[in-house]
């Protein structure tokens, strides 16, 4: 099945949405036969609606924590009707939902364009706007209560674990000395603030803008990202079918660490150099679809330069058993 990107890019008042690796994601979910599937990261719907239209025999559950998706999902529910479930909640609760027995299970774990181009989201410093960030913008502390709050600990640990910071020391100090001072409450005096505290020289250094990884450090932090990751790969393989497939999609290494490991985990393979167990001591769950990350294609990059960071993995159930 082809599946054109021109036919499932989305608007909202606020630029283009172009799922990412669509194509590549829908076949090696294989649909033809039909059944249940489970977009764990709806966001602006393509993944679900190619689902939906690769064939009539899909019915799709589909989960968001974001307010703003759940106005998009009315959209489908009011075209394809008993096919099609939302749940306003976030993927790492999938245990809460009744669905279960799913076919396949797809998890796309980057921001949505609609949140990226929502300068009111404060998730971009291309807009000004309040420091926010909060997928689910009714609770939670925001970006900006986070920087002015944490201690220094917790600070580093978001920078320079998470944002991958090389110079983390001179972000972290800069923010603390900063608290109070109001540059931490908009998306562009924060951005500008970070990109300040790095000396000149260590500028050239960067391909990308100085102020993406203390970006990215923070919004996982405030919104306890990766563990929601880990526990909804582990919910998400738990109730799908033996013979069914599981596809996730990341953006950054610290997202596709954890479900390459997972998945090597289900597969009985070392998750990383120091596993050292003996074969008879793993537990084989699954198989992988293919053993290396799949990567979007040039066709796709040069309509939608999201796609550039995307890597895929996909397995398959083999048999029942609890994830250890």
């Amino acid at each position: 099945m082809l599946i054109s990107l021109d036919d499932t890019f989305f608007t909202h008042g606020h630029g283009e949405h172009f799922p990412v690796m669509l194509e590549a994601s829908i076949a090696c979910l294989n649909t033809s036969a039909g059944g249940l599937f489970l977009d764990g990261t709806f966001g602006g719907g393509g993944h679900s609606r190619a689902l939906l239209e690769s064939s009539s025999n899909v019915c799709v559950v589909a989960i968001d924590q974001d307010p703003d998706a759940e106005k998009r999902a009315a959209a489908l529910k009011d075209k394809y009707g008993d096919r099609f479930l939302f749940y306003p909640m976030n993927f790492s609760n999938i245990s809460q939902i009744k669905e279960k027995n799913f076919q396949g299970v797809l998890f796309d774990f980057g921001l949505s364009s609609f949140q990226l181009n929502q300068g009111e989201r404060g998730f971009s410093f291309r807009f000004d706007g309040p420091l926010d960030m909060r997928m689910n913008n009714t609770k939670g502390i925001t970006a900006h209560e986070f920087l002015e709050s944490v201690d220094e600990i917790e600070l580093i640990r978001a920078i320079r674990d998470f944002g991958e910071e090389p110079a983390w020391r001179r972000v972290v100090q800069a923010i603390l000395k900063a608290r109070g001072s109001g540059l931490l409450s908009r998306t562009k005096s924060f951005a500008e603030l970070v990109e300040s505290s790095i000396p000149k020289r260590g500028l050239q250094r960067y391909r990308i803008h100085p102020a993406t990884r203390s970006f990215q450090g923070v919004r996982i932090a405030i919104n306890r990202e990766l563990e929601a990751i880990e526990l909804g790969l582990k919910e998400g393989f738990k109730y799908l079918k033996v013979g069914g497939i599981m596809v996730a999609i990341s953006f950054h290494s610290l997202e596709d660490r954890i479900v390459k490991r997972f998945f090597r985990h289900l597969s009985g393979r070392p998750e990383h150099k120091k596993d050292q167990r003996f074969q008879e001591e793993r537990n084989v769950l699954a198989k992988m679809i293919s053993t290396k990350a799949i990567k979007a294609s040039h066709e796709e990059i040069a309509v939608n330069p999201k796609s550039r960071s995307a890597r895929m993995r996909s397995l398959i159930k083999l048999s029942k058993g609890e994830v250890s």
